[in-house]
């Protein structure tokens, strides 16, 4: 597919080599760019279970070029099954088709999901570095100077931080941002085979800690379960971690008690406490812009956090081919994008508040709905 040139940046570096990072690279190298992508990482890895890829999310992919591979290598589904936490089946919902020749959902396993996306980076020969972070950022009028944490320097007409919500970037160059605030609510997460005769992604509700599982590949899944957050000053060790989540899974029936029954110490399992940020406008600095976690970092409750990297990514570079110059290139990019992320974060920390004060399901089913209405709007 041909794609509009950028001519008002020759170069960029992309700080952050995850998804919203590579789909960034991937979209302003598709324009003609000459993008840098450097990530801390010296293998360059990722941790973690499945992902959840929504109709909006596989939109998104699609306008990467990314689709086909993605629905070989996960699970496709059209449909999500609703139960009470004691396996009654309560409902099965008809996920929406957003658009034509566009599957209405699925998943898939986050480290798999990576190698997709770096092939693709490999392919448009995007120069990656590893192990290696920014520790300077001097704007000069026409781009950015820039010092590496191995001591090497670089100048750039563009740089994008990229890089988690913990960026580095965003502490150098905006200092009216501020960190991600926790939400009170925890991430549980397992990796395990997939349970006999799931066909479909699920949901558990009408308990205190609710649950969901995800088929990512035609022999994996993973379940996620969302708890209130007790602080503690140590990390939780592996044993920990099972005997914890069977526990909390003691009252769960269908597939999710069959995953507590059959869980081991060798699958994977994650804890992790949840925050969020919609950080405060302006998005850029001279020419300096911050995507992804960096800049918009939700809650999984809609399932939509790496869908909104992607859509960043792919919104940044499209703003910058219609522009004449780099800023107006970017206010566009971020006043198409502020309301949008900002509509998803509200509605995430929003369900879990319900959660937390143990709403009835039908609230929690009220604002889930209309936020996934108004996701499949086009962005």
């Amino acid at each position: 597919m041909t794609r509009e040139k950028i001519s008002s940046i020759v170069s960029a570096l992309v700080v952050g080599g995850g998804i919203g990072g590579m789909a960034t690279a991937i979209s302003l190298a598709e324009r003609g760019v000459k993008v840098d992508l450097i990530d801390l990482d010296p293998e360059w890895r990722v941790y973690g279970a499945g992902i959840t890829i929504t109709g909006p999310t596989l939109r998104a992919y699609r306008r990467l070029g990314l689709l086909e591979p993605i629905k070989q290598a996960g699970a496709i589904t059209n449909k999500t099954h609703l139960y009470r936490y004691d396996g009654t089946l309560l409902q099965t919902l008809d996920e929406p088709v957003i658009e034509e020749g566009l599957p209405a959902t699925g998943g898939i396993m986050r480290p798999v999901l990576h190698r997709i996306m770096q092939k693709r980076v490999r392919e448009l020969e995007i120069p990656v570095r590893l192990g290696l972070t920014v520790t300077a950022l001097e704007e000069d009028g026409t781009g950015v100077d820039v010092t590496f944490s191995d001591g090497t320097k670089g100048q750039f007409d563009l740089v994008v931080g990229a890089d988690s919500v913990f960026s580095c970037v965003r502490d150098f160059a905006f200092p009216h941002m501020a960190p991600a605030v926790p939400t009170g609510q925890g991430c549980w997460r397992i990796s395990i085979r997939k349970p006999p005769g799931l066909d479909a992604g699920e949901f558990f509700l009408g308990h205190d800690n609710p649950c969901g599982i995800t088929a990512c590949s035609p022999d994996d899944v993973y379940m996620w379960m969302l708890t209130e957050h007790e602080e503690r000053e140590e990390f939780m060790t592996d044993e920990e971690l099972y005997t914890t989540l069977k526990g909390l899974l003691a009252e769960f029936g269908g597939n999710a008690g069959w995953i507590r029954d059959h869980m081991t110490r060798e699958d994977w399992i994650n804890y992790r406490p949840l925050a969020a940020a919609l950080q405060p406008r302006p998005w850029y600095n001279g020419h300096m812009v911050l995507v992804g976690d960096a800049v918009h970092a939700t809650t999984p409750h809609l399932a939509s956090g790496a869908g909104m990297a992607v859509e960043s990514g792919i919104v940044l570079a499209e703003e910058l081919a219609k522009a004449d110059t780099v800023q107006e290139g970017l206010q566009a990019y971020e006043d198409r994008r502020f309301d949008r992320c900002r509509d998803v974060i509200e509605s995430s920390i929003g369900i879990g508040q319900l959660q937390l004060n143990h709403r009835p399901p039908e609230e929690h089913a009220a604002l889930l709905e209309g936020a996934l209405h108004r996701l499949n709007q086009p962005f």
